[in-house]
C-alpha cells in the first residue's frame, strides 16, 4: 500500500508540483553518437531551445546487454540491421571524463544535468558527480531492487513506466517509499519509436497519478507537439522529449527526436499551454474587468412610468451598460409602487420606490 510522497520536489532551482511551471527534458540520450564535441553541443542547444534539464545515458554496453542481444524493432530501422546491439551500444558510449565536463559545461550555461543509469557502478559513478536527481528508463520501473538501490541515495527520482501495467507501476512506486524517499515522479510513455498517436492513452497517465497520489509527466516519442500539449494541459509536471542537432545523424533515435528548432517551438507551446491553463481560481481577469461595465446590462424602464405606478413585468427591462441597479434585484421590483416619474430607458434606483 502506497503511504507517502511528496507534492512539491526540489531540483536544483526549480520546484516540480502540480502548481509549478513543467519541467521539460531534453533527452539527448545517446544522440551525441559517442563524441564528447557533440554532447556539448547538444547541452548548448538544449539549453537555448529553453529546456530546463539535458538528459544523458551512463551505461558500458558489456553491462547493459548479452553478447548475440537482438536490437528492438526500431533500432533495426534505424541501423545496420546486420550489427549487434552490444556492437551499437559501444560505439554509443562515453567516457567518465565526458561526464565531468558535461556537468561543468551544464554548470556554465545554467541547465539541469542528468544521466540515466543501468546499474548498481552506474548510480555510483553519478554519485561521486554529485548528480541531484536520477532520470530511470522503463525497464527499471520491473526492477524493484535496482530502485531501492538508488532510492536510498535519497534523492528525487523521475521514473518512465513504457511497457509497464498500473499494478507494476505501483510495485515500483511502493519499493522507493520502502527506503524512505518521497520524491517521486512517475512518466507515462509508451515504448516504441516513434510512438503512433492511438497508442498513447493519455488517460492511463492521469489514472497513474489518481490510483497512487503521486506527481506524474510523460515521456514522448510521438512526432507531433500535441501530445505533450495534451499531457500538460491534463496536469504533467515533466515532460521528458528526445533532442538531437540533426535528425539525420546516424543513430538508433535520431530520426524520432526533435532537432533544435523543432525543440524550441515545442518548448514555446508548451509555455502558451500554461498561460492557457492559468488557475483555478475563477474570477474577471484584469481586461474583463475593464469591459465589465460596458458589456454588462442594468434594469431600466421600458416604458415611461408615472409616479404611484405599481411595478410589473412589462415595465422594467435590461439594458447596457452596467451603471445602475443589476439585474439580480429585477424580481424584487415587482410589486412595489414608484416614488416617482420614471422615463423610458432611464436607470432605476432602489431609492426610486416606496
Amino acid at each position: 500500500m502506497i503511504s507517502s510522497k511528496n507534492d512539491n520536489i526540489k531540483i536544483n532551482k526549480h520546484i516540480l508540483g502540480k502548481n509549478s511551471k513543467c519541467f521539460i527534458i531534453a533527452e539527448a540520450g545517446v544522440n551525441h553518437n559517442g563524441d564528447i564535441n557533440l554532447a556539448k553541443q547538444l547541452v548548448f542547444e538544449a539549453k537555448k531551445a529553453g529546456a530546463d534539464c539535458v538528459k544523458f545515458q551512463t551505461f558500458k554496453a558489456d553491462q547493459l546487454v548479452t553478447e548475440d542481444a537482438p536490437k528492438a524493432m526500431y533500432q533495426i530501422k534505424n541501423t545496420d540491421p546486420n550489427e549487434k546491439q552490444i556492437e551499437m551500444l559501444r560505439k554509443l558510449e562515453l567516457s567518465k571524463e565526458a561526464y565531468k565536463l558535461l556537468i561543468n559545461v551544464c554548470k556554465e550555461v545554467d541547465i539541469v544535468f542528468m544521466s540515466t543509469p543501468y546499474n548498481n557502478e552506474d548510480v555510483e559513478f553519478l554519485e561521486k558527480l554529485n548528480v541531484e536527481a536520477y532520470k530511470l528508463p522503463s525497464i527499471s520501473i520491473t526492477e524493484p531492487s535496482f530502485l531501492e538501490y538508488i532510492g536510498k541515495k535519497n534523492k528525487p527520482m523521475i521514473v518512465s513506466t513504457g511497457m509497464a501495467t498500473l499494478e507494476e507501476v505501483r510495485n515500483g512506486v511502493e519499493a522507493i517509499i520502502s527506503t524512505g524517499n518521497k520524491d517521486i515522479i512517475i512518466l507515462h510513455c509508451t515504448t516504441n519509436y516513434p510512438t503512433e498517436l492511438n497508442e498513447v492513452n493519455m488517460r492511463a497517465m492521469k489514472k497513474i497519478g489518481d490510483e497512487l497520489k503521486i506527481l506524474y509527466g510523460y515521456s514522448d516519442h510521438t512526432q507531433e507537439d500535441i501530445t505533450c500539449m495534451t499531457a500538460v494541459a491534463m496536469g504533467a509536471c515533466v515532460i521528458e522529449k528526445h533532442f538531437t542537432l540533426d535528425k539525420n545523424l546516424p543513430g538508433p533515435d535520431q530520426s524520432s527526436s526533435y532537432n533544435p528548432s523543432q525543440f524550441k517551438k515545442f518548448v514555446q507551446n508548451i509555455r502558451k499551454v500554461e498561460k492557457i491553463l492559468g488557475n483555478s481560481i475563477k474570477k474577471p481577469t484584469t481586461s474583463e474587468l475593464k469591459n465589465m461595465q460596458g458589456m454588462r446590462r442594468s434594469i431600466v424602464a421600458s416604458k415611461s412610468i408615472p409616479k404611484e405606478t405599481i411595478i410589473d413585468e412589462t415595465m422594467l427591462t435590461l439594458k447596457r451598460p452596467a451603471i445602475g441597479l443589476k439585474p439580480m434585484y429585477l424580481k424584487k421590483l415587482i410589486g412595489k409602487t414608484t416614488k416617482r416619474d420614471i422615463y423610458k430607458d432611464e436607470f432605476i434606483n432602489e431609492k426610486d420606490f416606496k
